[in-house]
């Protein structure tokens, strides 16, 4: 289990940064007028310059996504129920998240910004967990299907 965490952890991290870019580039092509925007402005304040923000904002991404990644083997503890599975992997998730969405300025720093924010990541979790269930359902279910076809 140890050599998986550190494994999902390592691939995490690069692939952290990447969503973290693209999701710049959504950004940028929803609400920059054409302009790039490679992190918010506040960051770019509070580091001093937009390369500091930059290289912090990509960091922080790829531990983002090392966290995730690392944290994903909950899913595989077969004696767990899913109700603990999920509980588990969301507090672990939040408690990654939060931190680095309010030092990258993702959320304002007030009581309102962090409860907006945890909000839209609560509504977020269980949009995918949704999903991920649905999928997970039907791909057991087709399973069956086939063990049965071949028990005939």
């Amino acid at each position: 289990m140890k050599k998986q965490i550190l494994l999902r952890g390592a691939l995490g991290f690069p692939l952290g940064i990447t969503i973290g870019y693209l999701i710049t580039i959504f950004i940028s092509l929803k609400w920059a007028n054409g302009y790039y925007v490679a992190c918010v402005p506040e960051l770019i304040t509070a580091m001093g310059n937009e390369i500091n923000a930059v290289i912090l904002q990509a960091l922080l991404c790829g531990l983002l996504g090392a966290g995730f990644g690392a944290s994903s083997v909950i899913w595989e503890i077969e004696h767990w129920s899913i109700l603990k599975q999920t509980g588990i992997y969301f507090i672990i998730a939040s408690i990654i998240m939060m931190p680095m969405a309010y030092l990258m300025y993702w959320m304002e720093h007030t009581i309102k910004g962090f409860l907006m924010y945890f909000g839209i990541f609560v509504f977020i979790f269980i949009f995918i967990w949704i999903i991920q269930f649905v999928i997970g359902k039907r791909t057991v279910k087709k399973m069956n299907e086939n063990l049965y076809k071949t028990k005939e």
